[in-house]
């Protein structure tokens, strides 16, 4: 049985009309970065809970949350009405593998992510051991809008302190202010992303951490396993590490 605790709501930040983050206060088990733990409220007599990665650094006294509005959805649409100060109850202990301890040696680091999943990856960069653990570490964040690209302060002020980071925002429907535009499985494909890191393509020493909705996962796998790469498995070591963000 799942261990609840309640956290309330101290900080509560629109990005955009469907984007948004909080942060909450409440006492929890320890995680390590790139896990998830489930946010839940009660609604109509039941508790109605959803799985969401934590974005804080494992050091940071507050947790955050990055989500999207889903409309009509069954929990995200609630979440959206509530406010600082409000309550929302937490599940102590946190879940997943999707975290730097079980990702084998490598040189590059690529942190491959769409929308709110690149939440897992926040918090890698701000626990601070993905730069002891990588030579180059490369967030790669595809989005539709300008607009979504969130986060951008503490992007840019990770890239001004380790200039092993570099960061590629990616905007499909409109041209992008920076970076490149297209879906990360084509610019893969047609080699550009690689060309615009100075690369002819991707270092055989290179590990692929790939989060994102189960489509992108997917295609983004195979186009890595076409290039030779394998999945990484505990018994069997290899260059793709995957979590689906829903």
């Amino acid at each position: 049985m799942a261990q609840w605790v309640s956290g309330k709501i101290v900080e509560f930040n629109w990005w955009t009309p469907s984007l948004f983050s909080i942060k909450v206060a409440a006492d929890i088990k320890p995680f390590v970065a790139g896990q998830f733990t489930k946010l839940a409220l009660n609604i109509d007599g039941k508790r109605v809970a959803r799985a969401y990665s934590f974005v804080n650094a494992p050091q940071d006294p507050l947790l955050e949350f990055y989500l999207i509005e889903v409309p009509d959805g069954r929990l995200s649409s609630h979440l959206a009405t509530l406010d600082v100060g409000d309550s929302v109850d937490i599940e102590a202990d946190a879940h997943g593998f999707f975290t730097l301890n079980e990702v084998p040696k490598a040189d590059v680091l690529w942190m491959l992510s769409t929308g709110t999943a690149i939440g897992p990856f926040l918090s890698m960069l701000a626990e601070g051991k993905v730069w002891e653990q990588f030579k180059r570490v490369i967030l790669v964040h595809g989005v539709r809008h300008n607009t979504d690209l969130t986060y951008q302060d503490s992007i840019h002020a990770t890239a001004a302190l380790f200039k092993q980071f570099t960061y590629i925002p990616l905007v499909t429907r409109e041209h992008p202010e920076h970076g490149l535009r297209g879906r990360v499985t084509d610019l893969i494909d047609s080699g550009a992303l690689q060309a615009h890191c100075k690369m002819n393509q991707f270092p055989d020493n290179s590990h692929f951490m790939i989060c994102g909705n189960p489509q992108m996962v997917k295609d983004t796998t195979q186009l890595l396993l076409a290039q030779g790469f394998t999945r990484h498995r505990r018994a069997e070591p290899g260059h793709i590490t995957v979590e689906q963000y829903w």
